[in-house]
């Protein structure tokens, strides 16, 4: 696990300005990793880290010989087409580059003069998925999210009896995995209307959202050899949003007896910017108490840094912007909001459990947590949970109501830590807006 050093310092400051305006999301203590070049060119992708409202480009600043040895290298793989082989170098190689980049980074920096010319605007840039990509697992770890979604299909009895038991996951599609910003069609599928015997084929009419995070793998592991808990964090690269875009009608017809499939497979929305595990060091916390009924956990989900400080303190929050509030200059609406200590299982136990049969996980593989859902409603993280399966329509500040997605519905998800003390850490937005399906032929 992560410990507090000198990079975590609040009162650190920057002579990048902006990274130092109250509320910013990415201000010296942050430095998340991400994949951009200058919109609208034909610059090769390169890696980036984020300080305030610029990209500093590790590449070039590697080539200005700004990093010593003990950077140079984690730096010359930040600035390749994907972030899989700096993801690759391991934990060491991660800490030395943050720390070197906080250094050349904070006002009265020798290296400043030199930086300067490797700074991007984040307004001229264009990104994409920052690793490639290659396998997807969707978790399924806030108890809350399964309660709610359990009490609509099985009232007297929402949990399964595995649940409490095992962190359970599916496998998901990595090739449809993009970056925020990239909007997509309504998909296809069939679907079984109320009180049919025979399913039909269209357009979903139930798109959904599950407001998620993503977790990286860095360092990977031998097949037949899996990664104990107490290692597991140590294999984690950071954290990203992830919007897993959900057709509801279709998954209700298909999900039995083998689970999602082509209701989740369509578009899964990644936000740009991992945020390091270090850069979250200071919003540890102990995962909640387990209820006295509930069984503990296996001992190899099971150790005392992840009983003490296994959960982080992630705030999170839902919006949404219709087409008209868009053609009327409105902002996107806040419909609920949630933090990721809630979660009942931790991301080390996602990937101790992953790996424990002798699963190899690979440098970018990504592990989605599910919908990460609070105790209450207000605090849901999926329309099925906030309208209860499309039985409350939702209210917009501009009259508007909403059960499920339409057309031109953009939704945006944002995350950020926060308490006194500690800098703000902010993770960027996570947007996409659902397009009218396309045409069948």
């Amino acid at each position: 696990m992560a410990t507090l050093n000198e990079t975590h310092d609040p009162a650190l400051a920057s002579w990048v300005a902006s990274a130092n305006q109250a509320g910013a999301d990415f201000p010296i203590q942050n430095l998340p990793f991400g994949v951009f070049r200058r919109r609208g060119t034909q610059e090769t992708w390169r890696g980036g880290v984020a300080i305030g409202d610029h990209i500093l480009d590790p590449g070039a600043a590697q080539a200005a010989g700004v990093f010593d040895a003990s950077a140079a290298a984690a730096a010359t793989a930040c600035g390749e087409a994907s972030l899989n082989r700096l993801m690759a170098m391991g934990p060491a190689a991660w800490s030395a580059l943050r720390l070197a980049l906080s250094r050349a980074l904070r006002q009265g920096a020798a290296q400043a003069s030199a930086l300067r010319s490797c700074l991007v605007p984040q307004a001229d840039a264009e990104y994409t998925v920052p690793a490639h990509i290659g396998d997807y697992t969707d978790f399924y770890t806030s108890v809350h999210h399964a309660t709610h979604i359990g009490q609509q299909f099985r009232p007297d009895n929402p949990l399964l009896p595995n649940y409490k038991w095992i962190p359970i996951g599916y496998h998901g599609r990595a090739s449809s995995i993009i970056v925020s910003g990239q909007d997509f069609h309504r998909p296809h599928g069939q679907i079984l209307p109320p009180g049919a015997t025979a399913p039909v084929f269209g357009p979903s009419r139930k798109m959904d959202i599950e407001l998620e995070l993503a977790v990286y793998i860095g360092v990977g592991n031998a097949r037949g050899h899996p990664i104990a808990l107490a290692d597991a964090e140590a294999h984690v690269f950071g954290l990203s949003l992830l919007n897993d875009w959900s057709a509801r009608d279709i998954q209700s017809w298909e999900y039995q007896p083998l689970g999602p499939f082509l209701s989740k497979n369509f578009a899964t929305t990644v936000s740009p910017w991992i945020v390091t595990l270090e850069a979250l060091a200071p919003y540890r916390t102990a995962p909640p108490v387990r209820d006295a009924g509930d069984p503990p956990p296996l001992p190899y989900l099971d150790a005392p840094a992840n009983r003490n400080a296994g959960a982080i303190d992630i705030q999170l929050q839902v919006l949404m912007q219709t087409a008209r509030m868009r053609d009327q200059g409105q902002a996107a609406a806040p419909l609920a909001a949630t933090s990721y200590r809630h979660a009942y299982w931790t991301l080390a136990q996602m990937v101790a459990h992953h790996s424990v049969n002798g699963c190899n996980l690979q440098p970018g593989d990504l592990l989605g947590t599910g919908t990460l859902s609070g105790p209450t409603l207000d605090q849901a993280g999926a329309l099925i949970e906030l309208t209860v399966g499309g039985q409350q329509p939702l209210t917009l500040p501009n009259g508007e109501q909403r059960t499920y997605l339409d057309d031109g519905d953009r939704m945006v998800l944002r995350g950020w830590c926060e308490r006194p003390g500690a800098a703000r850490i902010g993770f960027g937005d996570c947007a996409a807006t659902l397009l009218p399906a396309l045409m069948q032929v």
